[in-house]
């Protein structure tokens, strides 16, 4: 049996896992995030990822769903306090049954699986945690076979683009690059002919013109630049997603979601 910590004080324990929720280097060494949420912890555990910890209120009477994750999970059990699970689960109101400690996955490409239907987005520079989630969860609603994050972008693991993924984050890869270089060498080695698509309000064409059946990476620009000059070279083609009204632009995160919908429109038809 996994063994069982209890914490009722802020210890060094508690605070390390209270500095996973705000500080990215601290996440990065440690090599774990701490996930809030019935649906992203039930997805991190049914889909195999690793769980450093669980931790629970020092309270009787856990859920079903509760003592089922338990049971399904080797990892060390913490019991805490139901104050310090309220500051850990960000909601000074309620008291979350559970947290867990997950494993970072590997930033590595090879994660995302490649067949002759290929959908990935990747996303340049994103500067907003919930812009980063929103897509994710959009790339897994409409089929995408991962997310790639590139350059200097918000954190994929900070909790606010966690919760807005509402555990999208476990059902496909997000892998994070340096730069658009590694995603365009990496498309030019998968051997089934990707195409590398950019939505930009000035781009070449409608998108519901533009043949997205085939392989096809979508790249997003983030939310105040656009794609980098260097995304857009990288490109195959500029597309465009035509709008009406007094907006000028959408949000990085809906002109993404808005994307994937026409790929997978265009899939199904």
């Amino acid at each position: 049996m996994p063994r069982t910590l209890r914490i009722t004080t802020r210890n060094a324990t508690f605070q390390q896992w209270q500095a996973l929720l705000t500080n990215r280097a601290k996440r990065q060494r440690a090599g774990e995030f701490l996930v809030q949420g019935v649906r992203p912890i039930s997805l991190a555990v049914e889909r195999g990822h690793q769980i450093r910890a669980l931790l629970s209120a020092e309270e009787p009477g856990l859920s079903r769903w509760a003592r089922d994750v338990i049971e399904k999970t080797a990892a060390p059990r913490a019991l805490l306090s139901a104050e310090l699970m309220r500051e850990l689960g960000g909601k000074d109101d309620e008291t979350p049954e559970l947290l867990a400690a997950v494993g970072l996955p590997a930033d590595d490409l090879a994660r995302i699986p490649v067949g002759p239907d290929l959908l990935v987005v990747a996303f340049d520079r994103p500067t907003t945690p919930g812009n980063i989630g929103t897509l994710v969860r959009s790339a897994d609603a409409f089929g995408a076979a991962g997310v790639i994050v590139t350059g200097h972008a918000a954190d994929p693991y900070d909790p606010r683009a966690v919760r807005a993924s509402t555990g999208s984050l476990f059902a496909l890869p997000v892998v994070r690059v340096p730069s658009h270089r590694e995603v365009l060498d990496w498309v030019r080695t998968l051997g089934v002919g990707a195409q590398v698509v950019g939505t930009d309000e000035g781009g070449s064409v409608d998108i519901a013109e533009h043949d997205l059946t085939g392989p096809t990476v979508l790249a997003v620009g983030n939310e105040t630049h656009g794609l980098s000059a260097a995304w857009r070279e990288g490109c195959h083609r500029m597309v465009r997603i035509p709008m009406v009204g007094a907006a000028s632009s959408l949000n990085a995160a809906s002109a993404g979601t808005v994307a994937l919908y026409e790929a997978a429109r265009q899939r199904r038809g």
